[in-house]
């Protein structure tokens, strides 16, 4: 098995992964090929492969990819399953993936393999530069076989955050050699003497390196996201394998937030109050001995030197990268939004928005859930079913207990049959229908309701007011190394929003 291997000179910049197919291959791409980290999400790989198969993939990327995919039974099996020659009529909704459970994977799995494959085959081809691939730990469902396929495809990187991915180096290293990966499955209720466990198994889908005539694959370098020394200390010296860096994410980065330390407290827009106990000591993260990105608020020439200073190897920039013309998101989507955005949108940080139970940040644009009214005129349902919680549900009659699957976003009166309380169901919002609307793949639900976007972005979304028309990923990288000036109102992009030298430890009194 090789042993992975930090490039030299490390990326004084990572592309951040946004899911669903923001960051996708095209702009992981353009980043890579800048000499910086381009990164991919594997968040919902299974149902972006589907979408655009019945889109008709009009360049053939996708069909390009397929016909590389080392198994060429899986691939033709996505093709004949979901490739629409043309695309989908008017009005036609997507073929959806059936939803996994604990006792049928399958046909998701197989898919999200192939999907992740056929990510970072496009965002690694033709050029010599870095990929990563990112996933969110909570997803746990959903997270080990885009890794397999995105491991099949030579990834350089891969980076989790929602969540502690202990188990995730173990499962690299197994996939290098050859062998099944392991990761343990969170069951809400589930008794003390049971541990359910998801195992993936190369050999299964015909991938075993036997039949690949290979000896091993590579072993990506990993990097957690984490918000805490602490939590970096521990996987340091306790998770299953090496971990080769950290990605320090601050409050103030878009998606997912940890949630503060402490009593959650909120405070008048009803957001999350962060204070100076939720920022990572970067002495002690230095004391570790491993290069670290600083996250979150990071995104300008003053907060790359400003991380170089502190010791870090460089920054990780997801909103910036979000609204250029080389991202996955649905360019009317990005015009409207760049719009509303200059026309004085705000950003909201939702405790309530997420399944997860996780911090959600959201632009408020009127056109998008994030609309009271909107949300309240959506008919629940949950057809993708990504953010869904395990729970274990106790035998009757004498039989055994078993797994259940839920979400808080799903409709009520499921979730409360399921077991959940109807208290957890309130401002829930559809991730994984709005984020795939986002990416301009938004499903036509049942008389011919269309779902709509959901965005989220950091805090760094207000400085886009002050740069006008449109840019591309490496006028992003230009610009953070202070090579390149976006065009503006005479106001410099570091100012607009009062950065100085030290932005990257703004005042945490109310919400960052």
């Amino acid at each position: 098995m090789s042993q992975p291997v930090l490039p030299q000179p490390l990326p004084q910049i990572i592309q951040g992964g946004m899911g669903v197919a923001i960051s996708d291959w095209r702009l992981a791409r353009a980043v890579a090929t800048a000499g910086q980290l381009g990164i991919v999400s594997g968040t919902g790989i299974d149902s972006l492969l589907t979408r655009r198969l019945q889109d008709g993939d009009p360049d053939g990327s996708t069909r390009r990819a397929l016909s590389h995919f080392p198994n060429p039974e899986l691939a033709q099996r996505a093709l004949d399953t979901y490739f629409l020659e043309g695309g989908r009529a008017e009005g036609q909704p997507y073929k959806r993936v059936p939803l996994p459970s604990v006792g049928r994977l399958n046909p998701a799995w197989e898919l999200a393999i192939v999907g992740g494959f056929v990510e970072t085959w496009l965002a690694k081809e033709g050029h010599s530069g870095q990929v990563g691939m990112n996933l969110l730990t909570k997803l746990q469902m959903h997270t080990i076989p885009p890794l397999l396929g995105a491991m099949l495809a030579g990834v350089d990187f891969v980076i989790m955050g929602a969540g502690i991915p202990r188990d995730i180096p173990a499962v690299l290293d197994n996939f290098a050699a050859g062998q099944p990966g392991t990761i343990k499955l969170d069951v809400k209720g589930e008794p003390t003497d049971h541990s359910t466990r998801l195992t993936l198994d190369p050999a299964e889908y015909g991938l075993d390196l036997g039949s690949l005539g290979l000896s091993s694959l590579k072993r990506p370098n990993f990097l957690p996201i984490i918000t805490s020394h602490v939590l970096a200390q521990t996987l340091a010296r306790k998770a299953s394998g090496s971990v080769e860096g950290f990605v320090i994410e601050a409050p103030t980065a878009g998606g997912h937030n940890a949630p503060p330390r402490g009593k959650m407290q909120l405070d008048d827009l009803g957001q999350p109050i962060y204070s100076e106990r939720d920022l990572a000591d970067l002495e002690q993260m230095r004391n570790l001995g491993l290069p670290f990105w600083l996250a979150g608020g990071s995104g300008s020439p003053e907060g790359l030197q400003h991380a170089l200073s502190e010791g870090a190897a460089g920054i990780q920039v997801g909103t910036l990268f979000a609204y250029c013309t080389d991202s996955g998101m649905d360019d009317g989507l990005r015009r409207e939004a760049l719009s509303q955005i200059r026309a004085g949108a705000g950003l909201r940080t939702d405790p309530l928005a997420s399944p997860t139970g996780f911090p959600f940040k959201v632009v408020q644009l009127s056109h998008t859930l994030a609309n009271p009214q909107l949300y309240a005129e959506r008919t629940r349902i949950c057809d993708i079913g990504y953010l869904r919680e395990a729970y274990w549900e106790e035998g009757k009659d004498g039989k055994e207990g078993k797994i259940g699957l839920r979400c808080a976003s799903e409709p009520i009166e499921t979730y409360v049959r399921k077991g959940g309380s109807l208290e957890a169901t309130v401002g829930r919002k559809c991730l994984c229908n709005g984020l795939m609307a986002d990416a301009g793949f938004p499903q036509i639900q049942k008389g011919g309701e269309i779902e709509l976007p959901l965005l989220t972005s950091g805090d760094d979304v207000v400085k886009l007011a002050h740069w006008q028309g449109r840019f591309s990923a490496s006028e992003v990288i230009r610009y953070l190394l202070g090579q390149w000036q976006p065009a503006g109102d005479g106001v410099a992009a570091g100012q607009a929003t009062g950065e100085s030298d030290s932005a990257q430890v703004p005042s945490m009194a109310g919400h960052l």
